[in-house]
């Protein structure tokens, strides 16, 4: 990641300053600054993010509690590898999770925001793909699935559904290279949410993982 010294607004509050560092890194992730296995020095991240060294582990401590980074003793901060076994098994719970919010999704799609929430995220994936824009389409698809954790009204799911190392997995294995086929299921499943139609809407969103989850497969066996 690029050293910046602009000094951050977020540096006066700690919990802020913290949450900056915790998604600065998860984006960096998804679009390839940085990878599964690399280190992350804190003394780099302060100067990157523009925070003191306290916020920058406690951004570490959020990341390695939702399972992206191990912190050991003598190791310092390392970003989470997966192997095999466990990218199946993440896509897997992921499959349930994806599924579980696309039909509550739709069933609360009538309550205030909810649609216009997923018609905009539905919006930003078809202007990153007519732009060929990779790092725009990654944003836009995580914006996607939070437009639907979020119209889904359930806070458990909300709060489980970042415990599980997409992000990781996502930078590992690289499943986002089929941009195309990845917009065509990401707006049938926003089509059947923004209907009303639970089922529908569940049934996409498990076919979309399990068609991932195939071809990581396909590639072990290969």
């Amino acid at each position: 990641m690029p050293a910046s010294t602009a000094r951050n607004p977020h540096q006066g509050d700690p919990r802020s300053a913290s949450l900056l560092v915790a998604q600065g890194v998860l984006q960096a992730l998804e679009e390839g600054r940085l990878s599964p296995g690399q280190r992350l020095v804190e003394a780099d991240m302060a100067i990157r993010f523009g925070v003191g060294r306290n916020a920058v582990r406690e951004g570490l401590q959020r990341l390695a509690s939702e399972g992206v980074v191990e912190i050991s003793r003598h190791k310092g901060a390392i970003i989470r590898e997966l192997s095999p076994e466990q990218a199946l098994m993440t896509l897997e719970l992921t499959e349930l999770l994806i599924g579980l919010a696309a039909r509550t999704a739709a069933r609360e799609i009538g309550a205030p925001g909810a649609a216009s929430a997923v018609e905009h995220a539905l919006e930003r994936l078809a202007s990153a793909l007519a732009a060929d824009d990779r790092r725009a389409f990654l944003r836009a698809r995580n914006g996607f699935f939070g437009a639907l954790l979020t119209a889904s009204r359930n806070h458990e799911l909300q709060r489980v559904t970042p415990t599980v190392q997409l992000h990781v997995l996502r930078a590992q294995y690289h499943l986002s290279s089929a941009y195309t086929r990845l917009h065509e299921d990401l707006a049938a499943i926003g089509k059947a949410v923004l209907a009303g139609d639970a089922q529908g809407a569940e049934d996409l969103a498990h076919a979309h993982v399990r068609r991932i989850r195939e071809a990581l497969q396909r590639e072990q066996d290969g």
